[in-house]
């Protein structure tokens, strides 16, 4: 883990002053790891993480991390306190530093679990969770939530979520700045067609000034996340930082007063090399299944197409990925478009 004496810059900073989202099938620990590369003090979140799984499933498969990642948040997806508390336990135990459950995933199978975003119809069940957790851990409980429920549009709806479940102790909530539609959406399309509310998530800051109060939602540049930490305490990036990953190597700078950055896209490629190697080493993890997280790296780039080809193409996947590497920044690579 990093000390804090690693980190002057970033000390007088929230800790969730930038983190990126937590993203099914996509912020998994290879993922992190690039992320981690990029930006020392970018808080980063797993995957939801159901009670279910952690209680009656692998633990290490759901629950192993890098050292590297650290500040690292568990999502939990769950609604029986018990079990939460449960879980939050074993997220402690394995050296997470925040557990957060998530009051805001719409998916039908999330809802057939009667937890993510139906939960926020529930506050006292969420109040009650969040006070199970944190009656067993020492480190952070936090809730991640949309601004409403379907097509209501009510602000004293989301303040009153706020208010009981702060009643409870939490004091950091993420606001995906959107409601989630219940019925009728994907998944997909709960996060691009219900519309963007900044302006709720900065009454909620006004509202509850003694909260930690970070926003979710459409974040593409760094006017806009400057134009937002002017009002609220954090901003976290979701499907941005997967497609855009270079984005993050500008955050420390930026957002923390540290340094600037003087990665090149070539060095993190290279670490991303001989993580692929040490995790082929120690847990039997293709290389294949690490670079899909970095196709992004390169975006904007002359010649990234023919780069990202190189690295998705299935059939090199019986090479060693360093053989790979070299394939992907050959001049010529496969014979594809730039």
């Amino acid at each position: 883990m990093t000390s804090n004496s690693d980190k002057p810059e970033s000390a007088h900073h929230s800790m969730w002053r930038m983190s990126v989202a937590p993203m099914m099938d996509w912020s998994d620990l290879h993922c992190r790891y690039l992320h981690r590369l990029l930006t020392r003090h970018t808080l980063l979140y797993t995957e939801m993480v159901t009670t279910g799984a952690l209680l009656h499933g692998d633990v290490p498969r759901h629950l192993r991390f890098n050292a590297e990642e650290h500040p690292l948040a568990l999502q939990l997806g769950g609604s029986e306190p018990a079990d939460l508390a449960r879980a939050a336990q074993l997220g402690a135990q394995w050296g997470y530093d925040e557990i957060n459950l998530n009051c805001g995933c719409p998916s039908e199978r999330v809802q057939r679990g009667a937890f993510g975003a139906c939960l926020m119809n529930e506050a006292q069940l969420v109040a009650d969770g969040v006070k199970a957790m944190r009656d067993v851990v020492q480190i952070p409980v936090t809730v991640k939530h949309r601004i409403g429920i379907d097509k209501s549009e009510s602000y004293d709806f989301v303040r009153d979520f706020i208010g009981t479940v702060a009643e409870a102790g939490c004091e950091v909530f993420i606001v995906h700045a959107r409601n989630a539609w219940l019925k009728g959406l994907s998944p997909k399309e709960n996060r691009e067609v219900p519309p963007l509310r900044y302006e709720v998530v900065a009454q909620l800051k006004r509202d509850f000034p003694q909260l930690t109060i970070a926003i979710n939602g459409g974040f593409k540049d760094s006017a806009a996340v400057a134009e937002q930490l002017e009002c609220v305490d954090g901003v976290m990036v979701g499907r941005e930082a997967y497609h855009n990953p270079w984005w993050l190597a500008s955050w420390d700078a930026q957002f923390y007063g540290a340094a600037p950055n003087t990665l090149t896209r070539e060095a993190v490629e290279e670490q991303m090399v001989d993580y692929m190697e040490r995790e082929a080493l120690a847990h039997g993890t293709h290389w294949y299944s690490i670079a899909r997280h970095m196709l992004g790296l390169r975006h904007g780039l002359a010649g990234a197409r023919r780069w990202r080809q190189a690295w998705s193409d299935h059939r090199l996947k019986g090479l060693p990925a360093r053989e790979v590497m070299a394939i992907a920044r050959a001049p010529q690579g496969l014979g594809a478009g730039g």
